[in-house]
């Protein structure tokens, strides 16, 4: 692989990295990358492979041509995967912890970010499932209380809603609660667990009218997440055969009382959420070569990613002041899983062709 401009820089980029490392500790955002290999394509191609991992946490960039550097750039991470790495170990090692926060009532989110064709959808359904299982493991270990898993899903297309559990192509609209609480207790008063669940109302921006299903078992999972594929936007571009449009949002909801205090008055439910985005892929008009419906997408997707960041690095860095949640849908409606004591964790899929 080499040394990055001999041994003493690479002692040094490895002393930086643990300073790092020690400062993402207290952050609630973690950040992985996750390399995958050449595709079939690219193969083809005589794509030239210029991004490598050269340990867990760092990155490195190979073309120095466009950088106008001697050296390679190297990028430090939270954490790195080679391409050899399974979805099994990329959500053991890099979004496990966050995603489980759900089970002691703290919001979570994980994101899979990256250019199309990089592996995002492919992540997120894998890291999703994990979770589940995960789940019903210590749903089933906790006999002593009462749960209700519920998944709901939508999508957000060119700045539009749409519930991804419903086949009528109806626009969903947001609604402002006037307060956001990211840790939710829900006061009981009734026999029935299943029943309150009905009630349930998470304050801040909420999506009117979108369809919950309570989660029965592994099956039931299976089958809406076939119909959330089938269901999404998604199209052919240059870089991709099946693009997706759209920026996706899986929520699980699982809330759970204490079996001892269920039918008495004042009982107290405990409740939060996990959101899983499998965003749009990011891309240049020149690369896909995208043009009328194709250039329009790629637009609002543009937009709203770059939004995103910006929310995401103002919370990154703890500045006080305005931060512009409002600025799109995507955002707007994550804002209870973003900020507060909410968790989340940031995929960053990657090709490594130049």
């Amino acid at each position: 692989m080499g040394a990055i401009g001999g041994g003493e820089e690479l002692k040094k980029l490895e002393k930086e990295q643990k300073a790092q490392m020690a400062g993402a500790r207290e952050e609630r955002i973690l950040v992985v990358v996750r390399l995958r290999p050449l595709s079939d394509k690219e193969i083809i191609a005589d794509e030239v492979a210029d991004w490598e991992c050269i340990n867990d946490s760092t990155i490195l960039y190979r073309n120095t041509l466009r950088e106008g550097s001697t050296f390679p750039s190297a990028y430090t991470f939270d954490r790195v995967f080679r391409g050899d790495a399974l979805t099994k170990q990329v959500y053991e090692e890099g979004a496990k912890e966050v995603a489980l926060s759900v089970v002691s009532g703290i919001n979570s989110s994980i994101f899979a970010y990256g250019q199309t064709s990089s592996g995002k959808t492919y992540t997120m359904t894998g890291i999703t499932e994990y979770t589940v299982a995960d789940i019903f493991d210590y749903i089933n270990r906790h006999e002593e209380r009462a749960f209700v898993l519920k998944f709901s899903a939508i999508e957000i297309y060119n700045e539009a809603i749409r519930d991804l559990l419903n086949s009528e192509n109806t626009q969903l609209r947001l609604r402002d609660d006037p307060e956001v609480n990211t840790n939710i207790y829900l006061t009981f008063s009734s026999s029935s667990m299943l029943d309150l669940t009905s009630s349930f109302h998470q304050r801040g921006t909420t999506v009117e009218k979108v369809t919950e299903e309570v989660l029965r078992d592994w099956n039931h999972l299976k089958e809406l997440l076939a119909i959330c594929e089938a269901q999404r936007k998604i199209g052919e571009t240059s870089l991709n055969e099946r693009s997706s449009r759209s920026h996706q949002i899986i929520r699980l909801t699982i809330e759970s009382s204490a079996r001892e205090f269920l039918g008495r008055e004042n009982s107290t439910s405990l409740a939060a959420s996990v959101n899983f985005i499998d965003l749009a892929g990011s891309e240049r008009a020149s690369q896909a070569l995208s043009t009328g419906a194709r250039l329009k997408e790629g637009c609002h997707i543009n937009r709203s990613l770059l939004t995103l960041s910006t929310v995401v690095r103002k919370l990154s860095k703890g500045r006080q002041g305005h931060i512009n949640y409002r600025d799109s849908k995507l955002t707007r409606i994550l804002q209870p899983c973003l900020g507060g004591n909410a968790r989340t964790a940031i995929i960053c899929t990657l090709s490594p062709a130049r």
